[in-house]
């Protein structure tokens, strides 16, 4: 049976559409990194989804090739995801996406290796003709953090972001955002096939007991 992140880890992926705490624990992606609006055509965010996609299908049809990856199981590549931020801002300005800064990420199953990875950029950019030397080998953990399901247009999170923070506040926690954790998202739904109010996005945030 093909390993699916979603249904084996429902808790990081399928949040409920009320606020919630979990500890999220380390895990490896790829990822790119970049500034500027993700809406704009053919702008740097949309290639770096496009990068991260040819390595994430080169690893996982790898199996299909003369080059085998120790532990290898077939799995369902996980959802896009992104961390983000804007300098000199504290939480998020969703009028001004000129200024985010990001970084687009894809999960990795733990058998892939920096090696397995390098040997993916490689391949990918000779079979997809694009150059993804931009991806990286990276390992984030998350920790302590609040998460929620929110539905509906990515300009309508604040809505959800303020269910969040009361909830903190009533609690005994706070945000804990910085440089090294940020403003994270899950994207479950496809907006070339769904329309934005049935979106589903898992807002993330990282805090800290009072």
């Amino acid at each position: 049976m093909t390993f699916d992140f979603k249904k084996e880890f429902k808790e990081f992926y399928l949040p409920r559409a009320k606020p919630e705490i979990v500890n999220v624990p380390k895990a490896n992606y790829i990822a790119v990194r970049g500034k500027g609006n993700p809406n704009e055509e053919d702008g740097s965010y949309q290639k770096a989804v496009g990068i991260l996609y040819a390595v994430a299908y080169t690893l996982k049809m790898s199996y299909k090739t003369d080059y085998k990856i120790d532990g290898f199981f077939e799995y369902v590549v996980p959802p896009l995801e992104g961390f983000w931020w804007q300098d000199g801002i504290d939480g998020v300005d969703y009028s001004d996406k000129s200024s985010f800064n990001w970084i687009s990420v894809i999960r990795l199953p733990d058998f892939i290796t920096q090696e397995n990875f390098n040997w993916a950029v490689e391949t990918a950019s000779k079979k997809k003709k694009i150059d993804c030397s931009s991806a990286e080998f990276l390992t984030i953990n998350e920790g302590l953090c609040i998460q929620i399901m929110h539905i509906g247009s990515y300009d309508d999170e604040p809505v959800s972001v303020k269910l969040m923070d009361d909830y903190l506040n009533e609690n005994g926690y706070a945000n804990d955002m910085n440089q090294s954790r940020l403003h994270h998202e899950i994207y479950l739904s496809d907006p070339r096939k769904i329309e934005p109010e049935k979106w589903k996005t898992v807002i993330r945030h990282p805090i800290k007991k009072i």
